[in-house]
């Protein structure tokens, strides 16, 4: 069963993003262009709700932030449904811990989901994801991490996006405005 997600993901300059977006769209597919809203809740698990284009969901990544492989169970809701999923949250005593607002690019290349994304206050990211099962969940994290490396970019650290994610979890309210 493949319900693993792996992922690799860089923060990169806005230079390499119109750059790498360019490259994209003459060698990939355009899976979507999206904008979404995504609010973090305060809990034990990472437990978001987003609003996109084209629906709302709930989902939930098991593990860390940032690993590099984690299960993650997501339900799909009509678009409409997302200041009621907000309140149900906020019903059951969970507090929004951040909101995040970004516009994404989201390509197929090579069999692998390539995600470019520009989020206000925090910057520009690529993302290389695969699903993968358990048992080759490592293989494929090599796979991407070569495909990332041939395409000129820089892999950040998982302790960089760990320190971003806390000044971002800190100061997102004055970093959107």
């Amino acid at each position: 069963m493949k319900n693993i997600e792996v992922e690799i993901r860089s923060f990169i300059s806005k230079e390499e993003y119109e750059k790498l977006l360019k490259f994209f769209k003459e060698k990939a597919k355009l899976i979507k262009e999206d904008y979404q809203e995504s609010f973090y809740f305060d809990c034990d698990q990472d437990l978001r709700i987003q609003k996109n284009n084209f629906r709302s969901k709930i989902w939930m990544k098991k593990g860390s932030l940032h690993d590099k492989h984690r299960e993650e169970i997501e339900i799909k809701f009509d678009k409409k449904d997302f200041e009621e999923l907000e309140k149900l949250f906020l019903s059951l005593g969970f507090n929004v811990e951040i909101k995040w607002f970004r516009k994404r690019f989201e390509f197929e290349w090579e069999d692998i989901i390539v995600c470019l994304d520009s989020t206000k206050g925090y910057g520009y990211i690529i993302e290389l994801e695969k699903m993968s099962s358990l048992e080759n969940q490592e293989e494929e994290f090599k796979k991407l991490k070569q495909k990332l490396e041939s395409l000129n970019v820089n892999i950040t650290p998982k302790e960089e996006f760990e320190k971003k994610f806390l000044y971002y979890r800190k100061n997102w309210k004055t970093l959107i405005k």
